[in-house]
């Protein structure tokens, strides 16, 4: 891959989150799990290398800010930051996908008739499904939680939403809670292979 194909994707990646970060209404939460990952095993962590939205070299404010927020939750969480020999390696990547919703719209109308008896114009109504067409942006900002010794994905979760431009303020304001809430999905704490809440694919 080239040196512009790959800046290319990186503009076309935080154009995700930035685009997420604005969206209209609260993301959709999904998450995916491997059924067979021992969480008891994993105690420390760290972020993958690369990361996904890191690929070129380059940072934004946007990338700096879901990494506090990744940090902070996996603090909560009980995992140890360790850059060396992590557990756990955290990667995050953002895409944006062009849209269209097609729907029926109920509607009614009349035609007119003649009526030579009556000598009047009489309306019939009639009624039909009228196809509506609506193209939007969707925005899909997503955490994967590697096993490091095995590189393996044991689990992720997508923020997904339809996306509107907010002053800058307002998107970082959005990308925490689209970290918070992808994290309230994330059931397990260090080193307990018990989950807190019950983990479910969705």
């Amino acid at each position: 891959m080239t040196k512009s194909h790959r800046i290319l994707r990186w503009l076309l990646a935080v154009c995700a989150i930035a685009l997420l970060a604005g969206c209209a209404t609260g993301p959709t939460i999904r998450t995916d799990y491997d059924p067979e990952a021992d969480f008891s095993r994993y105690r420390t962590w760290a972020f993958y290398q690369p990361i996904a939205m890191e690929e070129t070299g380059y940072t934004t404010f946007l990338t700096d800010r879901i990494k506090a927020n990744v940090r902070r939750e996996m603090d909560a969480r009980g995992y140890r930051y360790d850059e060396k020999s992590p557990d756990l390696r955290v990667n995050f990547q953002g895409i944006v996908r062009e849209k269209t919703d097609v729907w029926s719209v109920p509607r009614t109308d009349f035609q007119y008739f003649y009526s030579y008896r009556r000598r009047a114009y009489f309306a019939v109504p009639f009624w039909y499904d009228e196809t509506q067409v609506s193209q939007y942006r969707e925005g899909t900002l997503t955490v994967d939680l590697v096993d490091s010794a095995r590189n393996r994905l044991v689990w992720t979760g997508d923020a997904i939403g339809r996306v509107t431009r907010k002053p800058p303020e307002e998107r970082a304001q959005d990308v925490d809670r689209a970290i918070s809430e992808i994290y309230l999905r994330f059931p397990y704490r260090a080193g307990s292979n018990e989950p807190v809440v019950p983990a479910k694919k969705q």
